[in-house]
This record gives structure tokens, sequence and C-alpha cells, in this order.
């Protein structure tokens, strides 16, 4: 069963400023498809820009997708009302944002911020909601002496485990963590990620875990989400994304941070990313991959299925499957 499902989603922001005859439009999102599996982990990759976060959003009903759909349980979430969609997704879905400095009320004591959600959703009663506020400084590991502290009180790591234990308040099915590791000291990391693990077990969340690391994105992960320029490439199983991925993007983002165990030599990609309000015709990342021709330029192509399970790419020159990751590009099109 899906926790959630994404079809045919785009995305269009206006831009700030424009020329004479009104502002650009952004295409931060463009035909996303993607269903999570209650249970799954999924994990997003791609450069700044990519389109990460606005799926993050999308995910969880922050943003309205300008054209196409979200199905949360069976259900069109934006064909709900305003109050069935708070009590149906406000109530199954958390989040936990990339700076927990600006994600937490710095007024509101840990208890106050832990038991909102409970309060706004009227979960149990008064003592069964302090509670609640107990138990999940618990889950996550923080001390019950810190209930009445304030969030510029905490390190950043025990504000991280504040965030998380908000998104959790409420027993989700799906929690998607934007970048939750980004805004911390190297060896908190660890920690953040390693919760994040011993939840997702003990719980049996659909974990959503987007970062611009991608090792530990294929740590964490059943399956890789890769993105560019608004646009999923590719879908492959965690454990195939090394050595197996198809798509030259995929395999240029792993190839960036080799294992000291097992060498890979680089892929360089030349040119910068190209503007999300100009996009290139045809698949996006012609204007910078080795392997484009003509074809590419002329239409994006659909999703292929790879001949491993689970494994879909979007590429006319994908890369062959038994070449392994530390091979350079064999040719130049």
């Amino acid at each position: 069963m899906s926790a959630v499902r994404l079809s045919g989603v785009h995305v269009v922001h206006r831009a700030r400023g424009g020329g004479l005859f009104g502002r650009d439009r952004v295409y931060a999102l463009t035909g996303a498809d993607l269903t999570v599996a209650a249970g799954e982990t999924v994990g997003v990759v791609g450069e700044s820009g990519c389109g990460k976060s606005t799926l993050a959003k999308v995910l969880v009903g922050i943003e309205r997708p300008t054209a196409g759909t979200v199905t949360f349980h069976g259900r069109d979430l934006w064909s709900m009302t305003p109050g069935e969609r708070r009590s149906a997704v406000g109530a199954s879905t958390g989040m936990v944002f990339q700076d927990p400095s600006t994600a937490l009320n710095r007024r509101l004591p840990v208890r106050r911020i832990l038991r909102d959600p409970l309060d706004v959703h009227e979960r149990g009663t008064k003592a069964e909601r302090e509670d609640r506020v107990r138990e999940l400084m618990s889950l996550v590991g923080l001390p019950r002496a810190l209930a009445e502290a304030l969030p510029g009180q905490l390190s950043g790591g025990q504000r991280q485990r504040v965030a998380i234990a908000r998104a959790l308040a409420l027993d989700p099915d799906l929690v998607v963590a934007d970048e939750p590791t980004s805004a911390l000291d190297v060896s908190v990391r660890a920690q953040i990620l390693n919760l994040l693990l011993d939840l997702r077990e003990r719980l049996g969340l659909a974990l959503v875990f987007v970062s611009h690391d991608i090792q530990t994105v294929r740590r964490m992960s059943d399956r890789v989400i890769t993105m560019y320029l608004g646009r999923i490439v590719e879908d492959t199983p965690a454990a195939d994304v090394t050595d197996h991925a198809l798509h030259p993007y995929t395999r240029a983002l792993f190839s960036a941070t080799p294992g000291l165990l097992n060498p890979i030599d680089p892929i360089p990609l030349t040119g910068p990313v190209p503007s999300a309000t100009r996009p290139p015709s045809g698949c996006p990342f012609r204007t910078r991959c080795w392997r484009a021709d003509d074809e590419c330029a002329l239409r994006m192509p659909d999703f292929t299925a790879a001949s491993r399970p689970g494994h879909r790419y979007r590429c006319h020159h994908p890369l062959e499957e038994d070449q392994p990751s530390h091979s350079p590009p064999r040719e130049t099109r």
C-alpha cells in the first residue's frame, strides 16, 4: 500500500523581478511521478536547485502543484476540503526541516513545541498529551530536564532532536526529512542519522530523505531518486546505485564522492547548471552530458525499465548496465 503518490506533478513559480512584460516562470518541478510505499525509505539526490525541497513540500501538502495529482492513502489530496486535508495530512505526515534554529519557535519551551500538534488535533486529554511529550523526548534521546528549555538554550543536535520529535508527535505514516543534518556540526550528523535509522526501524515509518550527502542517502535508503532541473531522471534500488545506475548524471554524482575501499574515477561535468526559468529543450541534462546528441535536444525520454527489478531511468543513451563505476566514460557524442 502506498503512503503517497505523485502523478504528473508540475510546480511553476513566478520569479522575482522580471522584465518589462512580467516576471519569468521558474519550473521547480516538471512531470514528477513517484510512489512512496508504506514503511519504505526513499532517498532524493541532486544538485542545489534541482527541485528536491519542492518535491518534499509537495509530498506533505505544504506546496500545491500547478498541475498533476497528489494521492494520499488513495485520496486526491487537493480535492479535499481544507479541513479534511488538515486532518488527513496534518495528522499523518511529519516534516523535518533543514535548519532547526529557524524551524522551531524560539519563544516556546520544548514541552510546548511538542505539545502543540497534539493540542491542534485534540489528541487525548491534557494529561495524556503531557505523557506523550515525555514519551517523545525519551524516543529521540532528550533528557526530561530540557522540557522547559527554549530552543536557543539547546545545542544544534538537541534542536534537531526536538524537530524530529515534533514530526513524530501524531504517529505519522510518512516523515519527510529535508537536508536534516546539513546545518549541524560533522560530529553531530552521525548521531542524528543513526537516530532516524533507528526510528524508521522501530516505528515502521515511510521516510523520504533529501540530502546533498550522496553516500549517506545510499546507506539510509531502499531506493534512490535522482533529480535534475526539476525532473526525476532515475529511480534506482539503493544497493545498485553506485555500480549499476544507468543515467549519466546519477553516475557522475556518485563518482564525485568515492569510497576509500573502492576507488572511483570522478566523472567531470562541464558547464553550469541551466536556468530553471529557461530550461533546455528535450533532456535538460544534455548541455552537460558527454553522451548527448541531436535526439536528446528534440524530446525528453520517457521512463524505461532496466533489467534489474525496481530500476527505471529517463535517458536516450544510458550507460551499459555492466559498466563499473570506476570506468571512465567510453564515448563522446
